[in-house]
């Protein structure tokens, strides 16, 4: 929320029992525990900290990145509601930064927005230091050109990929195992470092499917 600083909060809808200052939630997909020092809710422009909270609260807990979109927080770490859907992008495009010296700047900053779900963020597993980036619409790359130089001065450049499609693959282990080694140059890992095949075209992933059929191939996968 500030610029300078690189805060952000994530808006927290309470569901059941009493929240008060200072206590110790565990995230239920990370198990990582947290202490809720300055917790804040927010009337029209202003905002203050929020000692307690019930049931229907929204507060707001300041964090960097340890929260994500859909987490759930508990005392005991094991609540957990039904995740929201990543849907496989329609367009994929290259992102560079036009000042090479500013590379692991805009790395930092392209996880921070695939972390509040402005984009989808892909890391092939060879033969590239690039990243390839994925968005529903081209307002999306607008928006995150935009928010890339404003809020980090990183001037970018979005570029063809030779990839059209994305697909996350999951089944047993072994068969993973297997068809990320015979197409090692065509996989990447998301955000989450899940795997996932890029296609040229919709045929092709169509035609790899069936040569591996223990494999599924998903248009979409739950978050959170």
């Amino acid at each position: 929320m500030d610029p300078n600083h690189r805060d952000r909060i994530a808006f927290l809808r309470l569901t059941s029992g009493r929240f008060t200052r200072g206590m110790k939630l565990k995230a239920q997909n990370t198990g990582k525990s947290m202490s809720v020092n300055a917790p804040v809710m927010f009337f029209a422009s202003d905002r203050e900290l929020a000692e307690d909270a019930y049931a229907g609260d929204v507060i707001g807990i300041p964090n960097h990145g340890v929260l994500r979109v859909g987490d759930s927080l508990s005392e005991s770490g094991l609540l957990r509601f039904a995740g929201l859907p990543n849907f496989a992008p329609e367009i994929l495009r290259r992102v560079r930064v036009k000042d090479p010296l500013k590379a692991k700047h805009l790395k930092k900053a392209l996880e921070g927005l695939a972390e509040e779900g402005v984009t989808q963020l892909f890391r092939p597993m060879l033969g590239s230091s690039d990243f390839i980036v994925g968005a529903v619409g081209q307002l999306q790359f607008e928006v995150m050109a935009d928010r890339l130089g404003g809020e980090y001065a990183l001037d970018v450049i979005f570029e063809p990929s030779p990839y059209a499609e994305a697909r996350w693959i999951s089944g047993a282990r072994a068969d993973v195992e297997d068809f990320q080694d015979k197409h090692k140059t065509a996989m990447a890992t998301d955000i989450d470092d899940q795997p996932v095949f890029l296609g040229k075209s919709s045929w092709e992933i169509g035609y790899v499917a069936e040569r591996f059929p223990k494999v599924r191939f998903e248009r979409t996968r739950e978050r959170g």
